[in-house]
């Protein structure tokens, strides 16, 4: 089968969820979790230029009173955040901004984050014909039900049908 025969057969399918697919109060609860391991702490720590011991070294975290090394609180956001993708932006739009975001507890390697969101408000763009604006409170949680993080996002969300002018 020749690259243009597939083309022509590929079926393109939507992904995510669009404006009209949310209501203020809507909860998601986002997909079965990510175990956070030390590698991912590691190297997310060493990418980002974050040689606080606590994230690197366990004997010193240890000394502090932490079980095991402390996850470096941006990697749990951006995992939170990213738990959140499928089910909030993946359908597309730009994104607008986090407000709000709040480190409760340290997670620790071998941790097992979660995450849900509830829609805290949307309103049709009066600048954009094809979205429109919706923000989302989301928590990430330990295994043990404990939030360790927090925050509000906010993204263009597309139309499903782009509004009349």
């Amino acid at each position: 089968m020749s690259e243009t025969d597939f083309r022509d057969k590929a079926v393109l399918m939507e992904k995510g969820n669009r404006f009209e697919d949310f209501h203020e109060g809507q909860v998601f609860e986002h997909h079965w979790g990510r175990t956070i391991t030390d590698g991912d702490n590691t190297w997310f720590s060493t990418q980002t230029l974050s040689f606080n011991p606590l994230y690197l070294n366990e004997p010193y975290a240890q000394s502090h009173g932490h079980p095991r090394m402390v996850v470096n609180p941006l990697l749990v956001f951006n995992t939170a955040f990213g738990l959140s993708v499928e089910d909030l932006s993946e359908g597309g739009g730009f994104f607008l901004g986090v407000d709000d975001c709040n480190f409760l507890q340290p997670l620790h390697v071998g941790d097992t984050l979660t995450a849900r969101s509830t829609v805290v408000s949307k309103r049709e763009s009066k600048s954009n014909r094809t979205a429109g604006i919706v923000t989302w409170f989301t928590e990430g949680y330990n295994q043990r039900n404990e939030k360790v993080v927090e925050f509000k996002r906010t993204n263009f969300v597309r139309f499903r049908t782009p509004r009349e002018k």
